[in-house]
Formats: C-alpha cells, structure tokens, sequence
C-alpha cells in the first residue's frame, strides 16, 4: 500500500507529516510513500532528501491523492481535499472533530476511514502517537522564546558594573504539556517562574522543575484536580472567583504571563481579564496559546500581536509548532509512524483497522461510512484514581514524649540484646580459639558495630556523598593489609592481598563519585 503526503494548504503552515527518515521506518513497515513536490521545503526537508529515502516525487496534489491508499496531513482537510476521499481510503490528521461537526459528515459521505490523530486516547501505550504532546511541548518551548524577543529586558537577573539587573517574573497558567515545557524553559532561563493549575497533584512536578506552585486560600472544594484524560476539569464559579483574585494580586509583579488552559470541547476559559493586564508594567508580555479558542486573556486577537492602552504586548499566534517546522514535522511524523505501526501488526504494509483497539478506536471518527464519533471510553483509565490522603493527627506534647519514651525503650532492648549476644559468642570463641584469634576477632566485631551504627541510620539521598568520603577511611585497610603481605602463613598472604584489592577499589570509587558529583555543579 501506498501512503502520500499533499502540501499543507493553510496559509503560514510550514510543517509536513513526512520526513525522509520517516519514510524509511514506514518503507520496514512494507510501504512506498508519494509526497508532492516541495511539500517539505518550509520545515527544511528537500525534494532530493526524499528521493534518497526512496520517496516518490509528484508534481500536484491531485496526483497524492489519487495514488495513494493513506493520505496523512497536518492540518485538517479542506472542503477541496475531501472530494478526494473515496471508500477504502484512510486520511490520518489533525482533524477536531468537536469543533469540526460539517466536516466529520463529510466525511461520512466518502465513505473513508478517518483517524484523527488530536483523538489518540491519553494511556500509557500510546503516548508514542500522541500528537497534541509532541506539538504542545514545542508550543511550550516557543512561546518563551517569542516572550524574551518582545520583552526589553534580560531573564535572568545580572550584577554588572554599570548597575544590578532584576531577574524577569514569569507566570504560567497551567502546567499540562505546554505549561511544563514552558516552566522548563523559562527556569532556565533564569527567570523568576511562577505556575498555576487547578490540579493540585502537579504543584510537585512545577516545584521539581524550580518554579513556585501559586497556591489558593480556598476550602469550598472547587479546585476539581484532573477530568478523563488527564485534561483540567472545569472549575466551580466560588474558586475561579478567589482564582482571578488571587491573579489580581500578583498581577502587578508579573513581567511575562504565558497562558496554556484549555479544556477539551471548551472555549478557552478567560483567566487573565482586562483589568489584570492594566495592573501590569509597561512593556509587559502576555503569550496566549489558546488564543485559537478564544484565548485566556480577554484582549487577545487570534493570529495578532496586540499593544495594550498600558503598553502590555498581548500575543497571540497560533502557528507556534509552525514556527519551528523542522523539529515540529519530525516528532509529528514520528507519531504518524507509529500509529502505521499499530495498523499495520503483520509488518506487512497492509492495514487491519481493529476497531477493538483502545487507540485506534479512540482516535478513529469515520469508519466505512458511519461517524464513530465520540469514541467510548477507554478500557484503561490514564490516570488512576488518587488515594485519599489520611488525615495526620496533631500530637500534643505529651504524646510526642511519650512516643519519644517508647522509641527509647525499644532501641535500648535491641541493643542490650545485641550486646548479649555477642558477649555469648566471644565467651564461646574463647573457650577454643588460640590467643591471637581472639585479639583480632575482638577488634573485627567492633569494628562491625561501629560500622553499622555509622552508616545504618544515615538517609538513602546522603548515601552517595557520604560513601565517597568515607570510602577514604579505605586506605587504613590497605595499611593493615601491607603489614600482613609478608606473613608466612599463605592464607594470611592470600587474605592480606585480597584486603589491599577491595580496598583500592573502594578508594578509586568513592574519589570518582566524589569528582562527578561536583561536576554537577560546575557550569561549562
């Protein structure tokens, strides 16, 4: 079977959904790809790059569609590219098939397969095909990029001779995908970051990423946490109201706000108000990644960079992944890969369409003339339902003590238990063993106890730096050993050699850890 790929007829849209390397993993897979000419020049792929990776050229898109079975695009189908569709072909897109109710029908009436690749369920098998991620990441990253190039002034904060420079204040709104990504970015940035999402569960994943979690003063119950999917469930109107007043707040402070909320099925919900943006500095920035839903902010224009009466710059593009077409069309075709490759389980370039597939049900909205459309839900949930937290009770100072007591007590019975033992076993040893034996097994438990009352109660993060400095402690050993190397005894030689080996290697260990772990610390 053959897979084309047309050129992109929305305006501005420099992706393509097939890549030379691409096309070499789907040829494995048993298909001849067709791609029209200078499909790829706009995300730097070239006509001769596809013809080395064994890609048919054609000259038009009519020719695409007409010669291949599986047509896969970016961008969903314009009215002209549905008449194309017949039965027994599959188009794989993008395709929103919420927001898109005509063209779903349409398809319909060819009779085609349509897999809408923004519908791949989010479970753990399939996040190797889920598109919105890879081009949501992208979004995330770009959208800090396009911050720092209309903002005037440094992220990070700078003491210099000609005076200090603060460190820019970014704000997140909503930490999925994109919200990650661009934490990430501005963290690094040196970027004051600051994030917020109504999901409680991921204030650890932001502080982990060096951000701060804006945390509301709320107990009505109304920060909902995550819907089906793993999307941010619609908040109750008490917590969006302490919500804005809590952005109200910090409004002031914020130097770049990058707004990321969307709900699927939504028009993207109004988090940063027009008052809001009034209360920032001039020269302020806001990026608006849902501006083609409506946008967070009520003064974004889709597609438009806008200037605010206060001098806030207010974006809001909506062809970010575009604006990084290279690296955008390798992870997009890498996903179209992958879902060839669950089609495709024989490995043999025909396709098996098992609708009895939690992916490929989930994503497919037209099969063999009937809209499929809403999928069922998937038999694997992704994400599993949360334990409830237990409450931890408040001790009062008396039962702190008396816990403190008992604690005391049960260490103290341990010990005396251990110290029986081993007074049994030195009386027992030294009933039968020489003199000599006796001298050294004596210095060799205590050197055991010592041992173990050293390292046993230390934490398991502080194991590491705390093994390689005391590893050093090693070359007492070696110094033993040596005075042993020249016994008589070919035991006491053979152990005596043994001793210096392990210890070599405990001190050459612990100096390497030691060394990579301050590496972490230099900066190249």
């Amino acid at each position: 079977m053959k897979i084309g790929v047309p050129r992109e007829l929305s305006p501005g849209e420099n992706r393509v959904a097939l890549t030379p390397q691409s096309a070499r993993d789907l040829a494995k897979l048993g298909y001849t790809c067709v791609i029209e000419a200078a499909a790829g020049i706009g995300s730097g792929f070239s006509d001769d790059g596809y013809r080395d990776a064994g890609v048919e050229i054609v000259s038009t898109a009519d020719a695409v569609w007409a010669s291949a079975d599986i047509v896969a695009k970016v961008c969903p189908p314009e009215t002209e590219e549905m008449k194309h569709l017949a039965p027994g072909k599959t188009l794989i897109s993008f395709f929103y098939p919420s927001l898109n109710p005509e063209l779903l029908e349409q398809a319909k009436a060819t009779g085609a397969n349509v897999i809408a690749i923004d519908m791949v369920p989010r479970i753990s098998r399939a996040q190797k095909m889920d598109a919105l991620s890879s081009m949501a990441n992208i979004a995330g990253y770009r959208a800090v990029i396009e911050a720092g190039n209309n903002f005037g002034r440094f992220f990070t904060g700078q003491v210099t001779a000609a005076g200090k420079i603060p460190p820019a204040k970014v704000l997140v709104i909503g930490a999925g995908v994109a919200g990650l990504a661009a934490i990430g970015t501005a963290t690094s940035l040196g970027a004051i970051t600051y994030a917020f999402d109504v999901r409680p569960e991921v204030a650890e994943q932001i502080e982990s990423m060096g951000a701060e979690f804006v945390y509301l003063d709320f107990d009505g119950g109304g920060q909902d946490g995550a819907a089906t999917g793993g999307y941010a469930a619609p908040s109750s109107p008490e917590f969006r109201e302490k919500q804005l007043a809590k952005f109200r707040e910090i409004a002031p402070q914020i130097d770049i706000v990058i707004t990321t909320a969307l709900i699927p099925g939504r028009d993207a919900p109004k988090l940063w108000l027009a008052d809001m943006v009034a209360m920032m500095k001039p020269g302020s920035v806001i990026i608006d990644l849902a501006a083609e839903r409506g946008g967070n902010c009520d003064l974004t224009v889709a597609g438009q960079r806008i200037v605010s009466e206060e001098g806030v710059i207010v974006i809001g593009y909506t062809d970010f992944p575009s604006r990084m077409a290279a690296q955008a069309s390798t992870l997009y075709a890498t996903n179209v890969r992958h879902m060839m490759s669950d089609l495709t389980p024989a490995k043999d370039g025909i396709v098996f369409h098992n609708m009895d597939d939690d992916v490929i049900r989930g994503a497919t909205v037209a099969y063999q003339g009937g809209i499929t459309f809403p999928p069922p839900p998937p038999k694997i949930q992704a994400i599993a339902a949360a334990k409830p937290k237990e409450k931890v009770k408040e001790l009062t100072p008396a039962e702190k003590r008396a816990r403190e007591i008992a604690a005391f007590k049960t260490q103290t019975r341990n010990q005396i238990g251990l110290l029986v033992i081993f007074t049994a076993l030195l009386l027992l040893v030294g009933a039968y063993a020489p003199e000599s034996f006796i001298s050294h097994f004596t210095v060799f438990v205590l050197s055991c106890f010592i041992g173990f009352s050293v390292i046993w109660n230390v934490s398991h993060s502080l194991h590491t730096p705390l093994m390689a400095v005391t590893n050093a402690i090693s070359g007492i050993v070696i110094l033993g050993a040596l005075l042993q190397v020249g016994s008589s005894n070919w035991l006491v030689v053979f152990l005596a050699a043994l001793s210096v080996l392990i210890a070599t290697i405990n001190i050459v260990g612990g100096f390497l850890v030691t060394r990579r772990m301050l590496a972490m610390f230099q900066k190249s």
